[in-house]
Parts: C-alpha cells; structure tokens; sequence
C-alpha cells in the first residue's frame, strides 16, 4: 500500500481528480477564462534557473522564519481557499489539525465551510483570517471581531475580488459550493438560482463591494487592532500604496488566477516588486508570496 502512496504534488492532484466529483474538481483546479494565468502560474517557475554554489556546509539546515513575530521552521505556510467540505467532510478543521502538525501558519478563508469558532477550537495554533469587504461593512465588521476575539493573530484583506473572476468551468457545472457557515445569522446563505452561472457569480454580485478602494483599508485599521496584511497585490506601484496605507505587509498574488486571467503569474510579480521596488521589503515586516506548485518545485 505504501509504495502507491504519491510522492509529488502531481500525482496528488491525479487522485484528487479520480475522487472528487467533477464540479468539485473543476472548482479547486480552475482559473479564469482561458485559464492562461493559471498554466502561467506552474510554467514561470520553469523559467527559473538555480545557481548551485559548491562546498558549502549543508550539514545545518535553517528554514525558519519570523512571520509578524511568530516563529516558524519553513516559510510554507497554508493560504487562504474557500469550501474544504468540498474534499474532506471535516473541512477547514482537518486543514487546521494538519497546519497545526507542522507547526506552520493556516490562513482561515472568508469562504471557510466551518465556523471560526469550530477552527478556533479544533487545535492550538497560530491563525491568520481572510477577509472581503462587503456592500453592508457590518458583516465585515462582525467576522473580524469574532475573528479576534477567538485568537486570531491577523487580518488578511483580500483586496482584488471587487467582483468575481469569470471562471468558465463553474458556469459550465453551475457551481453551488458548501453554505459559509460564518456567515449564518448574517445574510441569507441557502439561495441556490444558479440561472445563468454559478452561485458563487451571484453571490459574489449581491454582496461584494465593487467600489472598494484603499480608504476602505482606513476604514479596517480603524476596527481592529491586530495587523493587516493585504492579499492580491502584483505591481511595485500597489506594493509601495500598500506601505503607505499602513499595510504590516503584502500577500503577493493573482489569486490563484482565478481572478483576471493574463494577470502575470505571481512569481513574476514577485520579480517585480522586489527589483523595482526593493525598500518595501524593507519596510513592510513581510513580503509573502502566495501561488502554484507543480512536481519540479518540490
């Protein structure tokens, strides 16, 4: 049994595609219209050349960081995505116990299948929370106060979703995700019209804030006390506003390419913002990147 075990990322996915029913599959693996961000995502990597320095004593391995005060052996740490009842019947409780086994951080999504309060108690462990900006700012308001009042060391503003990426494959299967549960006694959560595309399109219509701007980082800073770091940044322009705007650092990313497809892939952005704009890593307290991987990266 063991020697069936996967051994990269790839094979993983192979199985996860076996298992999972095909609106599910097509849900986690899929990006935005033609999908050419999201190949772009794994092939800039390809692109990536390695320059092995020789007779270097490796016989000491430090990984760790320091991530806003918080120590952790490696600088992987687990993103923020949505509806993990779609793969595991525990949902984001199983991704907690599991984050929480390597000692490394786990970004609770806004579009968690189970409560903050469920994943709170689930494990003891360090604990970010991703948050959108809705038309009506008290239900923001009330996820991030649950959020810190249950131990959660940081507020993670997803800041390029003012309306939902258009994701083909989720029209094709008209997509109806787990009900967020944190979001019961809050808005309606059970609407199930999936005429003319997924229910993820028209929720996201009914409840995001298209005009969302950087007032409205002002706006959190002045709700909460913990650090917020801005999620979905990828020019050097938006890297430097962030700094500006008080950010205690930056999540580079497209979003998985979910969002805007021909977006650049992020390890791209990345490039970008760290050779043009070299002081924010300075001052922000960290620069992380959040993207794909495929079997030749780990």
């Amino acid at each position: 049994m063991e020697n069936n075990l996967p051994v990269n990322i790839r094979e993983y996915q192979e199985l996860a595609k076996k298992a999972l029913p095909k609106m599910h599959y097509d849900y986690i693996n899929g990006g935005a219209e033609d999908e050419h961000t999201l190949r772009d995502n794994i092939a800039a990597y390809g692109r990536i050349l390695l320059r092995p320095r020789v007779l270097v004593d490796v016989s000491n391995i430090d990984m760790s960081i320091n991530l806003l005060g918080y120590d952790m052996p490696s600088p992987i740490i687990v993103a923020p995505t949505g509806s993990h009842k779609l793969a595991n019947p525990e949902g984001e409780v199983a991704t907690a116990r599991a984050a929480a086994s390597c000692n490394t951080l786990m970004v609770l999504s806004f579009s968690a299948s189970c409560k903050i309060e469920e994943v709170a108690s689930s494990c003891n462990a360090i604990r970010f929370y991703q948050l959108y900006v809705f038309k009506n700012r008290d239900v923001s308001a009330t996820l991030v106060r649950r959020a810190e009042s249950h131990g959660f060391k940081a507020i993670v503003l997803t800041v390029d979703t003012p309306m939902l990426g258009r994701r083909e494959a989720d029209i094709r299967n008209k997509m109806v995700a787990p009900a967020n549960a944190n979001l019961e006694g809050l808005m309606p959560i059970d609407d199930l019209d999936t005429t003319g595309g997924s229910k993820l399109e028209k929720y996201a219509r009914d409840t995001l804030d298209p005009s969302l701007s950087w007032k409205d980082v002002e706006w959190l800073k002045s709700i909460t006390s913990l650090p917020i770091l801005l999620k979905g940044i990828v020019t050097a322009e938006d890297a430097r506003k962030a700094v500006e705007a008080g950010a205690a650092g930056i999540i580079v990313s497209n979003h998985g390419a979910r969002q805007l497809d021909y977006a650049p892939a992020t390890i791209s952005a990345l490039e970008e913002v760290h050779r043009t704009m070299p002081v924010v890593f300075h001052f922000v307290q960290r620069v992380c990147v959040c993207s794909a991987a495929s079997q030749s990266t780990f």
